[in-house]
């Protein structure tokens, strides 16, 4: 027989979670922590309920899609929503607001963004403020932080296999919004370039195409990285011969379009997007780039634990402007990686980070990153 629900259990769930965290957060983060906190994969439906109708005086909206406990929200921090977000850098053609990803979007001028790239939090839980709490304080949660191998510390890596089918439903429904919110904003024919991870990345991408956007192919980043491989815990002398995962040789990066108008020539005419940049004249942008980990120099400069090698990115950002001409969007820049790959091939760019923290970290490397000079490995 199933588990009965205790009356007034998912809005103390919500009381907890908010408390746990101590900042505002999307009705969507808010269900996927109800969610593992109970156990169970609790309706949206039900949480919306609770942040916006059945307790007007315990729960308060503080921003486009964004909730607090009443009365907490002078001491959380705030996301400042799109309107009132002023540029927070600029270097060169590059510019970073510090703004939630989707008020920004919803609050962009409609067919002003001609390109994205971008890493974005595909598993959400592990970029909510009580777990970037832990990863920088060296105490992991989510983020697993691996030994050091051959004498270089590892990066943390997030914990995709611990996702919750409730958190998995709320990775879903979070990149149908931020497909639905990107899409406006996109000029005809602009391609949308994601990472993700072999474990999420069919929902990510049947969200996007849902949301409206194309399909358009894979790029695969050949780069062996240190997850996977290893034998079974605390039974590794009993099955030596066995790996519980694949040794990670590869990453995927979702390739998206949104529909052209007429032709592709005539998408190229009127608004300069539809194809992708040839790498030459003889050679076209191809959908396997070999890369390698990011460096220690790359990370010295831009401290954060999904940093991707500038050698790589410029390539990607290189590729999704046809013309040369027009503006890149990374909307979850991170430390502005994407931004300086941008700088670097002469292309202007935005970026939108919601986290100070990172948005002080993009200040110093957008600039570093853009001027170093990087090899090219090919297939």
């Amino acid at each position: 027989m199933a588990e009965r629900q205790r009356p007034g259990e998912v809005r103390d769930a919500i009381v907890a979670y908010f408390e746990e965290i101590n900042a505002d957060a999307s009705a969507a983060e808010v269900c996927a922590g109800v969610s593992a906190k109970l156990g169970r994969a609790v309706p949206a439906s039900s949480v919306r309920s609770y942040l916006g109708l059945n307790t007007p005086d315990m729960f308060e909206r503080v921003g486009r899609g964004r909730y607090a406990l009443a009365n907490q929200s002078a001491r959380a921090p705030k996301t400042d929503t799109a309107e009132s977000a002023p540029v927070a850098f600029e270097f060169g053609q590059a510019s970073l607001y510090q703004a939630d990803a989707l008020d920004w979007l919803r609050a962009r001028e409609p067919r002003s963004i001609h390109g994205v790239v971008t890493d974005p939090p595909y598993g959400l839980v592990e970029y909510t403020n009580a777990q970037q709490a832990k990863l920088r304080a060296g105490k992991g949660g989510v983020w697993r932080v691996p030994p050091s191998f051959d004498g270089h510390k590892r990066a943390p890596l997030p914990r995709f296999t611990t996702l919750s089918s409730a958190e998995l439903d709320s990775l879903e429904r979070f990149f149908r919004e931020f497909g639905e919110a990107l899409l406006p904003a996109l000029v005809p024919g602009a391609h949308v370039v994601v990472a993700a991870n072999p474990l999420v990345s069919h929902l990510v991408s049947y969200a996007l195409g849902r949301a409206g956007l194309e399909r358009r192919g894979e790029i695969v980043r050949l780069v062996q990285t240190m997850r996977g491989g290893d034998r079974p815990k605390n039974a590794h002398e009993l099955y030596p011969d066995v790996s519980v995962m694949p040794r990670s040789m590869w990453e995927p990066w979702l390739l998206f379009r949104k529909p052209v108008e007429g032709t592709v020539a005539q998408n190229l005419a009127e608004w300069g997007t539809g194809g992708l940049r040839r790498v030459s004249d003889d050679l076209p942008f191809g959908d396997v780039i070999r890369s390698a980990p990011t460096n220690r120099r790359e990370r010295t400069i831009a401290a954060h634990p999904s940093l991707k090698p500038q050698a790589f990115l410029r390539q990607v950002v290189r590729g999704v402007l046809p013309m040369e001409k027009g503006v890149v969007l990374d909307p979850f820049a991170g430390s502005g990686s994407t931004l300086a790959a941008a700088e670097a091939v002469g292309y202007q760019s935005i970026g939108v980070e919601r986290d100070p923290a990172y948005i002080e970290v993009a200040k110093s490397s957008i600039k570093a990153l853009s001027e170093l000079k990087v090899q090219y490995p090919t297939v």
